[in-house]
């Protein structure tokens, strides 16, 4: 490999780095992906390895755990919510500073289009299977097998999880033929805990950095196996800044337990389109910071919190005061549910919210949308996601919808998108570098 790259002429703007790249997938959802991403992460940091961790697919709550873990921001990869050749950028950068960069899988290999399969061949990047050991043995090696062959992809190995004995361990390894088994992972007295949108939130999780630290030390791996994994090679290329179209605004960004779903790629965007960002906690009732140009309520975990959410005065005067003075607000999924009128729990416990938005939200026991979508802006499209529990009952008419995304294609309406004064409400999370004019349009006064 070193011999190949040294003979590549060099390119004006672009450089060529390597390192070691895995995609961390499974059979389905529930093998332990973040559980084992999350160890491997923390054990190869221990060693002193540069880490980067990347999770395939719209997630918020699996990369705050990795980012836990690694120490370093956690991006989405996605072929087309974040774009191939956006994807191989933020490749090529972490291979720039990184040695090992882990890649979580989404559901199962094969699943969804794009599935973590489509990720792992469009970058040359090979798979580790994490697979339940837990009521098996040498069936793993089965489907080990399945797993390489049904796509085909280029398995580096298995870790098996859920590991009960050292001899488990080796009948495990004697029947997966010439795939290696790099690693295992006992039964865990304490897991990561979840709700209804995922994993519990890391700040929620008493002595998070012990629990990972546990993982680390548990996870057993193979260093012959390990070492014996090869690099990937990215082509870094240099790239111009986009227009500052929000300089010298200043965007107040609500960040607390209730609104933590934030792209950290989003924050990027921003910055880098001239955005000066400050934040601030509803939870905490703090006022929208007096500076601020814009507000961004981005998605979380308002039903769990709306009791207090209900006595923030200090918030909802604010938010009130600020929607009064046309001020740009862009409000997602739970940022919107805290707009509205009020919101039911699942305990079927209602509590009023700040009332920008006519209606009420209830949350129900079953998932009420899920999947990729895009909204067609004058700016451009604007690509993203929903994911949610709850529905909006309202007689608002939506100004708009966003086109779902399914099987490669843009097609039936999606999320409605609701137009208040200066205020755009919906559902739908956008992901800002897939447009960056349109995501920067949504922070500026109609015609400014």
């Amino acid at each position: 490999m070193a011999g190949a790259l040294a003979a590549t002429p060099p390119v004006a703007g672009v450089s060529t780095v390597s390192a070691k790249v895995v995609l961390v997938s499974a059979i389905a959802s529930g093998q332990g992906k973040t559980t084992t991403t999350a160890a491997l992460a923390r054990k190869l940091v221990q060693q002193g390895q540069r880490v980067r961790v990347f999770k395939t697919g719209p997630d918020f709550i699996d990369p705050m755990i990795l980012e836990r873990a690694c120490g370093a921001p956690v991006y989405s990869l996605d072929l087309w919510m974040v774009g191939v050749s956006a994807s191989r950028q933020m490749l090529a950068q972490a291979a720039a500073e990184a040695d090992v960069i882990l890649i979580e899988g989404v559901m199962g290999l094969y699943d969804g289009e794009p599935s973590s399969a489509d990720l792992a061949r469009a970058f040359g990047v090979p798979v580790i299977a994490v697979l339940d050991a837990s009521a098996m043995a040498q069936t793993v090696g089965a489907l080990a097998l399945g797993l390489r062959d049904f796509g085909p992809v280029q398995l580096a190995g298995v870790i098996a999880n859920r590991i009960a004995s050292a001899g488990h361990a080796a009948m495990v390894a004697a029947a997966m033929r010439d795939i290696p088994l790099l690693g295992s992972l006992p039964r865990q007295p304490q897991t990561l805990p979840e709700r209804h949108l995922g994993l519990v939130l890391p700040d929620e999780v008493t002595q998070i950095d012990a629990l990972l630290d546990q993982l680390a030390a548990q996870l057993e791996l193979s260093p012959d196996a390990w070492e014996g994994l090869p690099r990937t090679a990215f082509e870094l290329m240099s790239e111009p800044a986009p227009a500052a179209l929000l300089s010298d605004k200043t965007i107040a960004i609500a960040r607390d337990a209730a609104f933590s779903f934030l792209y950290p790629a989003n924050l990027r965007c921003l910055r880098e389109l001239g955005a000066e960002l400050v934040f601030f906690s509803p939870l905490a009732d703090e006022c929208i910071p007096p500076q601020a140009d814009a507000l961004y309520l981005p998605g979380g975990y308002p039903e769990l919190h709306a009791a207090v959410l209900s006595k923030a005065q200090c918030w909802q005067g604010s938010v009130r005061k600020a929607w009064l003075n046309d001020m740009p607000i862009l409000a997602e999924c739970g940022g919107m549910m805290a707009l509205t009128e009020g919101l039911t729990d699942q305990q079927g416990q209602h509590w009023p919210m700040a009332g920008l938005l006519g209606g009420q939200v209830v949350m129900q026991p079953r998932l009420a949308a899920l999947g990729g979508q895009a909204w067609q802006t004058p700016q451009g499209e604007l690509r993203g996601h929903t994911f949610h529990y709850s529905r909006f009952e309202t007689t608002l008419t939506p100004a708009q919808h966003t086109c779902k995304h399914q099987r490669g294609e843009l097609a039936g309406a999606g999320e409605a998108i609701y137009r208040s004064r200066q205020l755009h409400a919906s559902y739908f999370h956008a992901y800002f570098s897939s447009s960056p004019d349109a995501a920067a349009s949504l922070f500026l006064r109609d015609g400014a």
